[in-house]
């Protein structure tokens, strides 16, 4: 039987390898190569390596939702792509809202993981990547919507890890491909 290239990646790899671990301490022995494709997967949130297998394709070699699972629309994408610059910075606040979180995503994917930011901190990395001048509106709004959260007297500000949908990952790989060399 011919094997296809399956890509896998995991936003997090602290996560992935303590989930792991935790997988390979509970075996006994040595994995057999199914028990091991199983807990990679299991390890990377998937239930198994057939749901892993079954939510992937390979194209041109990046794993991408399959589309039977997710349907991308991709003149929506178009639309978003373009309150970005090539760089990726936002360009304008979205009048519509139902393009504001997709927005809102690629800000998020460039704030650091796990890591508590003093809100000059995160002024400074929101004014990096907007040009429209309002990076406290940006800040509320990822507070708001639930992409980080903040102590009580403000201090302390930190991203919420969650798994983007399918539609802003293609989101991200759009922009990513303008971002010139």
């Amino acid at each position: 039987m011919s094997r296809t290239p399956l890509p896998f990646t995991v936003t997090d790899l602290s996560a992935f390898a303590r989930a792991l671990a935790g997988e390979l301490a509970e075996h006994d022995g040595r994995p057999g190569h199914v028990e091991l494709l199983n807990m990679l997967a299991r390890a990377g949130g998937f239930r198994n390596y057939q749901h892993l297998h079954a939510q992937t394709e390979t194209l041109d070699g990046l794993a991408t939702p399959h589309p039977a699972a997710v349907p991308i629309d991709i003149a929506r994408l178009a639309r978003i792509a373009r309150y970005f610059d090539d760089a990726g910075r936002l360009l304008r606040w979205p009048g519509k809202a139902s393009h504001r979180p997709d927005c809102l995503w690629v800000l998020w994917s460039h704030l650091p993981a796990r890591t508590a930011m003093h809100e000059r901190e995160v002024n400074a990395r929101l004014i990096e990547r907007h040009d429209f001048g309002d990076h406290a509106l940006l800040r509320r709004e990822l507070v708001d919507g639930g992409w980080m959260t903040r102590t009580y007297d403000g201090r302390e500000y930190r991203r919420l890890e969650k798994a983007p949908p399918a539609e802003v990952i293609a989101l991200f790989r759009l922009l990513a491909a303008r971002r010139p060399n």
